[in-house]
């Protein structure tokens, strides 16, 4: 059973930085793609990065293109996302997703099979 625990989330102004981490387990990731969503209070899930774990190719959403950074440690089977110049509106609750197959829609969270519990990320003005 493929599991995902995220970890990294806090309180920080705007400007800061934080590296969220989610460690994945009970899986053969290599051909998997992972995924950042997030949620604000009131608003819909919305994409923020994509990694496929063979060949580490990524994509981003506009919001994130520039200030974040997707990554993974395929010794530590773990996927990294480094936020940087954070903003008020970025405060959400960070979600880790991952989803066995590397085409298709990989902007769509219901197109993702696991999901992690996720962290908040806080950033104050």
């Amino acid at each position: 059973q493929v599991q995902l625990v995220e970890s990294g989330g806090g309180l920080v102004q705007a400007g800061g930085s934080l590296r969220l981490s989610c460690a994945a387990s009970g899986g053969t990731f290599s051909r998997y793609l992972m995924g950042w969503f997030r949620q604000a209070p009131g608003k819909e899930r919305e994409f923020v990065a994509a990694v496929r774990w063979g060949d580490g190719s990524t994509d981003y959403a506009d919001s994130a293109k520039g200030r974040f950074t997707i990554s993974r440690d395929n010794a530590k089977n773990t996927v990294y996302l480094q936020m940087n110049s954070l903003k008020v509106e970025d405060t959400a609750v960070y979600y880790c997703a991952a989803r066995r197959s590397i085409f298709g829609d990989f902007t769509v969270g219901a197109s993702y099979g696991y999901w992690g519990q996720g962290t908040q990320v806080t950033v104050s003005s």
